[in-house]
């Protein structure tokens, strides 16, 4: 029913995103997993090919595209099996950025938007802290203003990109007496060759292991007052809207990556053969295969009517609140399934649905949690 929303210009758009990925990151999988890392030059040649800055409008330098664009790159990386390369450009293009080109002045552009569509500079998103997690509003890295500039003190944990960003959009308490906390928080841009900043552990996960993720340090770095986003003391706003891209791009991916473990292991069905036949013909298996498609149709429109609404400019907490709740625990009950499906192989390391599987148990945990969907769902229907 959203079939119409994509134009023949999304269409060429899919086949240059996809064509990249399975030139570029698939057969660098193995490789990237090994060295934690996402090659910088990965980030460049994507930003130059223009996916980084599909949506963005043509004054920072994007394309002028709508949200329709960013389904498309998010389900294309999704079906590269490779999560973690995935997600560091997903924090690039859709989490770290788009709330510089809603409040970023002409300066704060040009300095720090345009070099990350051009893939030119790594952005992270810095929010989460060793003692504030999805509780954002009791985040305790400080920035006290002295004269023109803020001093930056505390610490950054699970940040993606972490090890190789160039800034951070950092999440600061500007007012630490504020009542109620929340309206004591700031967003700023933060160049990490500013003195006093650190990178802490590169931390070792249980998936995603292509993406970098650290814990930062900040000991009295000092900012011009000029790399404030927006207003001051009014950072909690930005960063709850800001979320609510994060929670439907990781809706997409999660709906997407489902679908693509469901393809290969319907392939493998076929070919497979174990008492004389194909293992997916056994009417176990054939239905629930059939169980998991209608599973992921429904969460695909789920996320599709939220994209709707979003790229529309409507009110969607709801929409993307259900879409990152349904999405994410279906996409790992199916990952499962089709691990179980694979046996002995699935269990092994070098075939992909053992990644796949400990690849998307992050999406019911990251961009805020699965029982975090649920009390704002339940606060928005009056509960």
């Amino acid at each position: 029913m959203f079939e119409e929303r994509f134009t023949e210009e999304h269409r060429i758009f899919r086949k240059s995103v996809r064509d990249w990925v399975q030139k570029t990151i698939v057969p660098n999988a193995e490789k990237w997993e090994a060295d934690e890392l996402t090659p910088r030059e990965v980030f460049h040649e994507a930003g130059q090919l223009g996916f980084l800055g599909a949506r963005f409008p043509e004054r920072c330098g994007g394309s002028g595209g709508d949200f329709w664009y960013t389904v498309i790159w998010t389900e294309e990386l999704a079906r590269s099996g490779l999560a973690g390369t995935a997600m560091g450009l997903l924090v690039q293009s859709d989490m770290a950025t788009p709330v510089i080109g809603d409040l970023g002045t002409p300066e704060q552009i040009e300095e720090f938007l345009k070099p990350a569509i051009r893939g030119e500079k790594i952005a992270a998103l810095g929010v989460t802290e060793p003692g504030a997690g999805s509780d954002v509003a009791h985040i305790r890295t400080t920035a006290r203003r002295d004269g023109d500039d803020y001093v930056i003190d505390g610490a950054k944990t699970y940040i993606t990109n972490g090890t190789q960003c160039d800034f951070i959009t950092l999440a600061v308490r500007t007012n630490p007496d504020a009542d109620p906390p929340f309206a004591g928080i700031s967003l700023l841009l933060f160049p990490t060759d500013t003195k006093g900043f650190s990178i802490g552990r590169k931390l070792k996960k249980l998936g995603n292991h292509s993406s970098d993720t650290a814990e930062l340090h900040f000991d009295g770095c000092r900012v011009p007052r000029r790399y404030l986003l927006g207003e001051e003391n009014h950072g909690f706003v930005y960063i709850m809207r800001n979320f609510q891209g994060e929670r439907l791009v990781g809706a997409l991916s999660a709906i997407a990556g489902a679908r693509r473990a469901w393809e290969r292991s319907v392939q493998y069905g076929k070919e497979r053969k174990a008492f004389g036949r194909p293992i997916g013909s056994f009417q176990v298996w054939r239905h629930q295969f059939v169980d998991m498609l209608t599973e992921i149709d429904a969460g695909t429109l789920l996320a599709y009517r939220a994209a709707d609404k979003f790229a529309r400019g409507e009110e969607a907490t709801i929409e993307i609140s259900q879409a990152k709740l349904y999405c994410g625990e279906v996409a790992n009950k199916i990952i499962d399934r089709c691990l179980q499906f694979h046996g002995g192989m699935g269990y092994m390391e070098e075939y992909f649905i053992a990644r796949a599987w400990r690849d998307m148990r992050l999406i019911t945990i990251g961009g805020g949690t699965s029982e975090i969907m649920k009390e704002i769902i339940s606060k928005w229907i009056g509960l």
